[in-house]
């Protein structure tokens, strides 16, 4: 009979011992933990400090009585291995009481895996400090919090346990302080991804020192003083340290066994040491990044599982060829708040430091999709940042956002991790429904805009590229550029962009910007096909850019209380926007606004992360007083106060100076008579000189649909519904006395007689005229009709666009 000893339980170990009792039911199984717990939820350790999971017992998954009880496996709890004695197959335990005693063993297992880092900064063993790595930490932590309540915490390390504690040190009421000694949090992702959890942690309260690190701690009657770098300093009634972890391979090198300069134990990759009877797997043993080829660390729960198994299947040849480890991709997610962030992969840097260059060795397509369908309640965007190579292999890729990022990150990490490429990314055949995503799933769309990169369709610039001899060109609508705009660009809506690309130097770079890039990237494929020979798109668009370049102001915990206090005192509406998409808070914003009085308050809840962003330059725009903002859950919480410095009196001359003269109509009926009348209309006005917007929704689309079939991908419904509705102007009926289309019929021919244009040339004029046609994108998601299936000359936009040419005009009809 066998014997295999265990140094370690937890993920590596626990898995390897239940994996070896399952195969061998004769072996003898001992496995030694120094300390009192042998398997539990590690991963779930902060969020019992936060109160989110209630029970403790609920984190231990295994007991040693369980685990003999089931697997007859012999647990020695307190029992420490102090010395591998490799020549007689020894190990050396001290028991609980501190008497050593030997145990022999035919296969020894390492899976000690790491400790917290605590580098030699003066003061860091000082009371008061904290590091969270086991159930003994997780209890002193919760202790303090339930029986001392601190006001004040400090996190020292942006890393994943990092960022939960702070998020769940929060969520009790501490006021928390992240600082990090790199120029952001979240290592695995790059800069401009992490800028979005930046902006995230703000918002939810909590302050966020970067690029500053710990140059000592002083013990303080109430707490801690964090002197850091630059001189300034931060006090907290207590402080957790999360600054990384190491390898605890002590007892591997006492025994003569090769590691790496990291302190990580060799193997090779049946997770066999140099020694042929001592196995290692875990947070204690380097792997090789499936990526790179290099050998690296990576701590994480799910690959030591994966190595415990073969380990175990080895030790029991359970196969005449043994089994390999072939490597880790290091995927990973993390809650951030009400964020989720994950990477697989490697990340930009990563590929910097190995000598790679952008353009040359591997490109970025970088997106904003919505987590499912666009019209489908509580739509919500993410972005996702893919790197590749110029054949098309998959090097990594990011996504940050609130709902859908795992099951994204992890179709990726397998399309990876089967040797499948960006152009299989876009050939998966993704599950869909509009509750859980898009036709287009964010993984695919991923796939075309790699793909079009490759084949020079498209070239993106980060924010962080744009330079001063470059072009830069809003192709959004009026209202939007009203609420912000890139400094020195220049503006021509989309619909107007074939009309007025003469304005636009062809020597020069262009750069093209829009909300989020889809508009964008179709202004650029417009300008590269006349003539433009070197037209970017900004990745991400403006909501990226901003992003990318926020620095929100950071106020302390004392004066964000009083600011709150401040606007508690008053009586303050609540208008519940959450789930809306854009323009729909700010459509019901106004209109609450528009029945309050003077000075009243306002406190808005959406999650619409645009409106969120941009409220404050609306308030600005509109004469209101943004008072503030807040961040709960998925919610953004902004409070508004009725009017501002201006009085409604200066508003009004404002308004008198310049009288708007454009005209605007609402075609929603999709009757022949009904949309000649909208033609008849806008022609007229467009000879007064008047700028005219026609903005078509529900049947009146139908008038600007195709004649002819156009074969685009719809869903069953969507289908119904393009049978059922007439396609272009030729099918269009009268409202009245159709007679089953003959009075449709006749009504044409007696316009034909009269010398009245048809309703097809008065369309044709309407567009020479310069009146621009607007195709309402939700009305299009509601009827499924595809942008393919719309004449050309029309434009794609929402509400706000309409709205943004409504205020400006002195008609506006409903027809």
């Amino acid at each position: 009979m066998s014997k295999t000893v265990i140094i370690g339980g937890v993920a590596g170990g626990a898995t390897a011992a239940a994996r070896l009792r399952r195969l061998d039911e004769n072996m003898e199984i001992i496995m030694m933990e120094r300390g009192k717990y042998i398997s539990y939820a590690n991963c779930g350790l902060p969020y019992y400090i936060g109160d989110v999971i209630k029970s403790r017992d609920s984190l231990l998954v295994q007991t040693p009585q369980a685990m003999k009880s089931k697997f007859n496996i012999d647990v020695r709890v307190e029992n420490e291995v102090v010395k591998i004695n490799r020549e007689e197959r020894t190990v050396d335990v001290k028991n609980s009481d501190g008497t050593l005693y030997k145990e022999s063993y035919d296969n020894l297992i390492i899976a000690t895996g790491s400790s917290p880092l605590k580098p030699p900064i003066p003061g860091i063993d000082g009371e008061g400090i904290y590091t969270l790595w086991n159930v003994d930490d997780t209890d002193r932590i919760r202790k303090l919090v339930d029986t001392q309540h601190p006001r004040t915490a400090a996190v020292i390390g942006g890393g994943f346990i990092g960022l939960e504690m702070a998020e769940n040190l929060h969520k009790r009421g501490i006021h928390v302080s992240i600082i990090e000694a790199q120029n952001q949090v979240m290592a695995p992702i790059d800069f401009e991804m992490a800028q979005m959890l930046h902006e995230n942690i703000d918002l939810n309260g909590v302050e966020l020192c970067l690029g500053d690190g710990v140059s000592s701690f002083e013990r303080k009657e109430n707490g801690t003083l964090i002197n850091l770098s630059s001189g300034k300093s931060i006090a907290a009634n207590m402080v957790l340290l999360s600054i990384g972890v190491r390898p605890n391979s002590q007892l591997a090198k006492e025994a003569g066994l090769p590691l790496n300069e990291k302190g990580g134990i060799k193997t090779d990759k049946t997770l066999r040491t140099e020694d042929p009877y001592i196995w290692a797997v875990g947070d204690v043993i380097e792997v090789e990044n499936l990526v790179t080829g290099k050998n690296v660390m990576i701590p994480l729960a799910g690959p030591a599982n994966k190595q415990g198994r073969i380990a175990a299947n080895n030790i029991c040849r359970l196969d005449d060829q043994m089994e390999e480890y072939e490597g880790s991709l290091g995927t990973s997610v993390a809650q951030v708040f009400d964020l989720t962030a994950a990477a697989t992969g490697v990340n930009e840097k990563t590929l910097q430091s190995l000598g790679m260059t952008k353009g040359k060795d591997y490109e970025v397509a970088l997106i904003n999709q919505k987590s499912h369908a666009g019209y489908y309640p509580m739509a919500i965007p993410l972005t996702l940042k893919l790197l590749f190579g110029l054949d098309g292999k998959i090097f990594g890729a990011q996504i940050v956002g609130q709902d859908g990022v795992d099951k994204r990150i992890d179709t990726i990490a397998t399309t990876m991790r089967v040797g499948g490429t960006i152009r299989d990314l876009a050939k998966l055949e993704l599950a869909y429904a509009p509750p859980y995503s898009s036709a287009k799933d964010p993984v695919n769309m991923a796939g075309f805009v790699a793909d079009n990169i490759i084949k020079g369709l498209v070239r993106f610039v980060m924010p962080e590229e744009i330079s001063d001899d470059m072009v830069v060109l809003d192709v959004s609508e009026d209202v939007e550029r009203s609420v912000w705009q890139m400094p020195g660009s220049i503006h021509i809506p989309l619909g107007q962009l074939r009309a007025r690309m003469g304005e636009l130097p062809k020597e020069k770079t262009i750069v093209t910007y829009c909300a989020i890039g889809v508009r964008s990237y179709n202004g650029a494929r417009m300008l590269m096909q006349n003539g433009f020979h070197d037209v970017r798109v900004l990745a991400g668009g403006s909501g990226f850019y901003k992003t990318f370049y926020s620095k929100p102001e950071r106020k302390g915990f004392e004066q964000i209380k009083e600011e709150v206090r401040e606007v508690s005192d008053k009586e303050i509406k609540i208008l519940d926007c959450c789930g809306l998409q854009c323009p729909g808070p700010i459509m019901k914003v106004n209109a609450a606004l528009n029945g309050m009085e003077e000075g009243e308050c306002i406190k808005v809840s959406a999650t619409d992360m645009g409106f969120a962003k941009d409220v404050e330059s609306w308030c600005e725009r509109t004469g209101n007083t943004f008072e503030g903002r807040e961040r709960k859950g998925k919610e953004n919480i902004v409070t508004i106060r009725k009017g501002s410095q201006v009085t409604m009196a200066q508003q009004s001359c404002q308004a008198a100076a310049e009288l708007p003269q454009g005209k605007t109509m609402v075609v929603f009926d999709g009757d022949l008579d009904k949309v000649l009348a909208s033609f008849i209309i806008a022609n007229g006005a467009a000879a007064m000189g008047r700028p005219v917007t026609m903005f078509f929704t529900f049947w009146g689309l139908n008038a600007l649909r195709k004649s002819t079939y156009v074969k685009v991908k719809k869903s069953f419904i969507e289908k119904m519904f393009g049978r059922m509705m007439p396609r272009g102007t030729s099918k269009l009926k009268l409202s009245n006395m159709n007679m089953l289309g003959m009075g449709t019929k006749m009504m044409k021919s007696v316009m034909k007689k009269k010398n009245v244009s048809s309703l097809e040339e008065l369309m044709e004029q309407a567009k020479k005229n310069g009146v621009k046609l607007v195709a309402c994108t939700m009305s299009m998601d509601v009827m499924g009709i595809r942008p393919e299936e719309l004449i050309d000359g029309v434009e794609l936009a929402g509400v706000a666009s309409y709205l943004g040419d409504a205020e400006k005009s002195n008609v506006n009809l409903f027809i």
